[in-house]
């Protein structure tokens, strides 16, 4: 009776390594440009989601008719200042709700966000703007250079 023997050759699993090593060798690259891009779409998205939380704290301030110094929103108090959130971490802070990744410079006029998982945060950042008894609070176009 004759054996038969199973399984690869060495020749062959040296083969199949070696073309997966030049297939890795191409995609790396790539991925590493992936990353790149997330960083500034996250960014861009937490710059929306500042707008929208001072858009949403402002409705609520003008939905009391009258001039409080704070809203609640979801259960947490926001402290406003001209209508919008302050700066302070009662106040912006407080009206987004969840802010992991970021973490915000200060507590007065304008803080600014930055991307704790960028390369450069102080370059991947979004600047948020109290408003004045004449403006708007203002979100800044997002900085995306050391993302």
């Amino acid at each position: 009776m004759r054996s038969r023997n199973q399984g690869f050759t060495l020749i062959e699993l040296v083969v199949v390594i070696t073309i997966l090593g030049i297939l890795a060798a191409f995609a790396v690259p790539r991925f590493t440009s992936l990353s790149q891009s997330a960083r500034i779409a996250a960014i861009s998205a937490f710059a929306g989601s500042l707008s929208s939380a001072a858009s949403l704290a402002h409705a609520q301030y003008l939905a009391t008719g009258g001039s409080p110094s704070s809203v609640t929103m979801e259960g947490t108090t926001v402290t406003l200042v001209n209508g919008y959130p302050d700066a302070s971490a009662t106040g912006i802070v407080n009206a987004l709700q969840s802010s992991s990744g970021f973490s915000p410079s200060g507590t007065t006029s304008p803080v600014t966000f930055s991307l704790t998982s960028a390369p450069t945060p102080a370059s991947c950042s979004v600047t948020y703007t109290v408003a004045t008894a004449t403006t708007a609070a203002q979100v800044s176009a997002p900085v995306t250079s050391g993302c």
